[in-house]
């Protein structure tokens, strides 16, 4: 047999039921833990969206500039590095360029030349164009921008200001000769615009998540109440299970113990004796008659032991001739019965099923306890409901017992009220000292 005190929770064994209080604190925590990935998560994608959109404003910015205002004002004067022009040329830079963010600009020609910066040591200086600065001049009216490289020999003059972003936007000299426009930003206006968007953006999205972590914390904590109930509820029922096993256990051993064991035993040590001995044909007679009657009555209570062990197959045999064998084995304990099972036939198999474990062991404790004379088994289908009544005229019982945990004959009646209450059925008890036990139970049939 299954042994079922191994299905019982052992936090439970342990006297250590769940605490609803403690189921809170994990989904609370579960939920802190997936807010703050999510802040942080938020705060990246918004810092980079930042980062990207202030990246290309600073290509507009540098575009616009290029086109707008530098383009326009160069003449080969400017390109021959004549002291005049470039002092007029560098005035409207810094008139109009050099503000904000933006904090250097360059003009280079073809050769890699720088033809104007406001860092007038960079005038006439010649560098190596790098492959982005190459690509912008080529195309012209295109742009690009990178993170400046201050360790490059033309930046040696932006050192101080630790990290810049550049933008190359590709412009015409007046007779219609490749030049490039060089931007310098300060890379911290960058980042700031990052994170100024995360700024705007962080707070009602971490307030709506927020806001929504607060509202589930009501119904986590119905959820762990009903989990909790769910769990007492079920550890309840295992334990009458298990306990209603040991019991079961211990009547079939003392039903075979106390009965065929000692009929056999008894037949047995008859049918010694007369072996050994020197009876006559009377007194063989007589012997193989008792012990034909012995046998049989072993033989109803081994058919009975058998029915509770294995029922019958309800399905084929329906649930009146699995009462009418419950009835037979009660009628062979000298009570009287009486079966009604008219409009039981046709029932669910889960339902009479149901019916015949509760008539199971209800039969049992009248045949056990009650010291009935006559007792009245009806099972009935009515308004969708089908109904057993087991009645007795036995020496009955202070109902009050029927909910006290030792008590002895009412565990297998708990541990059925409760199968039944799963199924929507119910189970009613009227009884009294003396006066008999009336047992009822009504399943819903579909």
């Amino acid at each position: 047999m299954v042994n079922l005190r191994r299905l019982l929770p052992r936090s439970r064994a342990k006297g250590e039921p769940i605490s609803t209080v403690g189921l809170l604190v994990r989904f609370t925590a579960a939920g802190l833990i997936v807010l703050l990935s999510l802040a942080a998560l938020i705060a990246f994608i918004a810092r980079q969206a930042g980062t990207a959109q202030a990246s290309e404003s600073a290509r507009q910015v540098a575009f616009v500039t290029a086109r707008g205002v530098v383009e326009p004002r160069l003449n080969g004067f400017v390109l021959a590095g004549e002291p005049a022009a470039l002092s007029g040329f560098d005035k409207a830079m810094r008139d109009l360029v050099l503000q904000g963010s933006l904090v250097r600009v360059k003009l280079w020609n073809a050769d890699g030349k720088i033809v104007y910066s406001d860092e007038p040591r960079l005038i006439g200086a010649t560098f190596p164009l790098g492959a982005a600065e190459a690509e912008a001049l080529r195309i012209q009216g295109s742009s690009e921008s990178e993170v400046s490289d201050l360790s490059r020999p033309e930046n040696r003059f932006e050192i101080p200001y630790r990290k810049l972003l550049e933008v190359y936007v590709g412009v015409h000299g007046p007779n219609n000769e490749p030049l490039l426009f060089e931007a310098y930003f300060q890379y911290q206006a960058v980042t700031q615009a990052g994170q100024t968007a995360w700024k705007r953006f962080a707070p009602p999205s971490l307030g709506a998540l927020l806001v929504l972590e607060l509202v589930q914390i009501p119904f986590a904590w119905s959820l762990a109440r009903r989990v909790q109930r769910q769990q007492r509820e079920r550890e309840r029922l295992l334990q009458h299970a298990v306990d209603a096993s040991d019991a079961e256990r211990r009547r079939i051993a003392g039903e075979l113990h106390d009965g065929v064991v000692q009929e056999l035993t008894g037949l047995n040590y008859a049918l010694d004796a007369m072996r050994l001995g020197s009876p006559d044909e009377g007194q063989r007679a007589e012997l193989i008659a008792d012990s034909a009657s012995r046998l049989r009555g072993s033989i109803g209570s081994l058919r009975s032991l058998l029915v509770d062990i294995y029922p019958p197959n309800l399905a084929e045999e329906g649930l009146a001739s699995a009462l009418a064998e419950l009835a037979a084995g009660l009628e062979r304990t000298g009570v009287e019965v009486q079966l009604e099972t008219d409009g039981a036939e046709h029932l669910p198999p889960a339902v009479a099923a149901l019916l015949f474990r509760a008539a199971q062991e209800i039969v049992r404790n009248v045949a056990s306890h009650s010291g009935a004379r006559e007792v009245l088994i009806k099972a009935e289908r009515l308004d969708g409901r089908a109904r057993l009544v087991v009645d007795d005229d036995g020496r009955g019982f202070d109902e009050t017992r029927l909910g006290e945990r030792n008590s002895s004959g009412h565990l297998g009646l708990r541990s059925i009220g409760d199968l039944l209450a799963q199924s929507g059925g119910m189970l009613t008890v009227r009884a009294a000292p003396g006066q008999g036990t009336r047992v009822e139970v009504e399943v819903p049939v579909a």
